[in-house]
């Protein structure tokens, strides 16, 4: 299961950063969800991973997990953001008056 999860985590993070612009058509919307879901499916056998795993003080290199998931959760903003980008709120904006005629004032007689 781990050898899996090896060969999946690299091409879900190939095709995330491949799919550049903004997601306009229905077709794209529906792969990055799969993206989405596959995500958590990585995330989970990630934790699963992690607590399975034997934390022997003699290992000379181990896993890192924690990072491996913040960075699945960053590729999972991304592609969220993508989706569904922020938008500015509206700004409260001044009452308008509506009325733009200036009065001139009267010439004065020349003498």
């Amino acid at each position: 299961m781990p050898t899996t999860f090896f060969r999946i985590c690299p091409l879900l993070i190939l095709m995330t950063f491949h799919s550049g612009g903004y997601a306009a058509s229905a077709h794209e919307r529906e792969q990055l969800s799969l993206v989405q879901q596959q995500l958590d499916t990585i995330e989970r056998l990630a934790t699963q991973a992690e607590t399975d795993s034997t934390d022997e003080t003699d290992d000379r290199y181990r896993f890192d997990y924690p990072r491996l998931i913040r960075d699945i959760q960053r590729i999972r903003l991304g592609v969220q953001g993508y989706l569904s980008p922020s938008r500015a709120q509206p700004r409260d904006p001044a009452e308008l008056v509506g009325d733009y005629r200036l009065d001139t004032p009267p010439a004065e007689p020349t003498p």
